[in-house]
């Protein structure tokens, strides 16, 4: 079974977004027709993966306090959002475990027909993840991300390169992990932002126009986003379109991907985030430290183009 959270009662009345992952990532479930810009991506299950479905459609027969408000197969994994509307006599762990029994008798089933291949003995992997939404807007914006998936999935098969984490990057002296376009290196113009915390309100707002003049013309802002005027800086040029690299205090997990308008952003190529240092699971408040060392990393990559 993955992490839960400790203390919580998972037989009482709650919302959750549940994962559960197919062996060895197998795409057995179904296959991603369009690219997902000039073609909507959908999922077209295939005969185990509309099994799937039915299963989990079912659950509701078995346990009628749970309803499944919504789900999103994928060809390897499955996301469901679930409501245990009263309290259950079992844990919600032994209810997704019976579901997952009853898909792994129709994988077998299909193996033994010759409809799949597989060396695996089950369908999914050991345990679930499971998400309890208990936030304020937290409920849509998994509805959101869930739903979205095929149309990310499709646009990360045709930009590959711009989802994958790239380790040991070199900039100078210094060593990189990278997540986004690369590329965005190359360019002749790359243009730190640093500001001084003390920046009035006006001065942030006169700092802004001068940066954005500065990406209108073609320069990369470059920057770890501390202060509230790099913030604001940074936020600026991104909602306007304009290409950043940011630099970030936490590493990239191996499997670790942008969300929400960060992925647009890599998917048309306007965003590169670095790391120096490795991921970590932890909520840490950043050093002093670190942000010198941030900015001083900053300012050597744009002097790399400099001539």
């Amino acid at each position: 079974m993955k992490r839960r959270r400790i203390g919580h009662d998972y037989q009482g009345r709650c919302i959750y977004m549940i994962t559960l992952v197919v062996k060895e990532r197998q795409p057995l479930l179904g296959i991603i027709t369009g690219n997902g810009e000039t073609e909507p991506a959908v999922l077209e299950p295939s005969p185990l993966g509309l099994a799937v479905i039915q299963a989990l459609k079912s659950i509701p027969q078995f346990y009628p306090a749970i309803e499944i408000w919504t789900h999103q197969l994928m060809p390897d994994h499955l996301h469901a959002i679930i409501f245990v509307k009263e309290p259950i006599p079992v844990h919600l762990g032994k209810i997704i475990n019976g579901f997952k029994v009853g898909c792994n008798r129709v994988f077998r089933q299909y193996k033994e027909q010759g409809i799949i291949q597989s060396d695996e003995l089950g369908l999914w992997e050991d345990g679930y993840n499971d998400i309890i939404l208990d936030r304020q807007g937290q409920l849509q914006n998994m509805k959101d991300y869930i739903l979205d998936n095929p149309r990310r999935f499709a646009i990360k098969r045709f930009h590959p390169d711009l989802f994958r984490v790239q380790r040991n990057i070199q900039i100078g002296n210094l060593t990189f992990a990278a997540l986004g376009n690369i590329f965005l290196l190359e360019a002749p113009v790359l243009l730190q932002v640093q500001c001084t915390r003390k920046l009035t309100d006006e001065q942030i707002k006169n700092t802004c126009n001068h940066f954005l003049s500065q990406s209108m013309n073609g320069a990369i802002l470059v920057s770890p986003s501390i202060s509230p005027g790099e913030r604001a800086v940074m936020k600026a040029a991104f909602e306007l379109g304009y290409p950043v690299i940011i630099l970030q205090e936490n590493g990239f997990a191996p499997l670790a991907k942008p969300g929400g308008r960060r992925f647009d952003a890599c998917a048309a190529g306007r965003l590169l985030m670095l790391a120096p240092w490795e991921h970590h699971n932890d909520r840490k408040t950043i050093s002093r430290d670190q942000c010198l060392t941030l900015n001083d990393m900053a300012r050597t990559i744009c002097s790399k183009n400099q001539t």
